[in-house]
């Protein structure tokens, strides 16, 4: 990464500040499946990751969020994590893309909105 990037952004992985507070407190600790990166200080009391490309937090998988926010112990690379037949794969987040949900009757989605089921009663002072 470009050094321009990492002084003025904070969403393209890491910046100047957590460089420096990585290589001075941080212990590295693991990876996951998306190429992000996780840390902890070397006396244990806090942890972060260092995400690969743009900062997405929907990207930890499910093993590594419960380590970041102390839900378990011990790192998924200790254990024998099995994921769940519930657990989805990863959907990046579309809002504000062409692709995002758009409801029955949204003005962007360009169709008709329903009518009234008269259920509808508005107030009146």
């Amino acid at each position: 990464m470009s050094l321009i990037k990492q002084i003025f952004t904070w969403w393209n992985g890491q910046t100047l500040g957590t460089r420096f507070h990585t290589w001075r407190k941080g212990e590295r600790v693991g990876e996951d499946v998306f190429g992000n990166i996780y840390y902890r200080e070397r006396n244990g009391k806090r942890r972060w990751v260092i995400y690969n490309g743009l900062a997405e937090p929907s990207m930890v998988p499910a093993e590594w969020h419960g380590w970041l926010h102390y839900t378990v112990d011990a790192l998924p690379s200790e254990q024998d994590f099995q994921p769940r037949e519930w657990h989805k794969q990863h959907r990046p987040n579309m809002t504000g893309t062409s692709a995002a949900y758009r409801p029955e009757g949204s003005l962007l989605k360009g169709a008709d909105r329903p009518a009234a089921t008269g259920d509808y009663e508005a107030w009146r002072p």
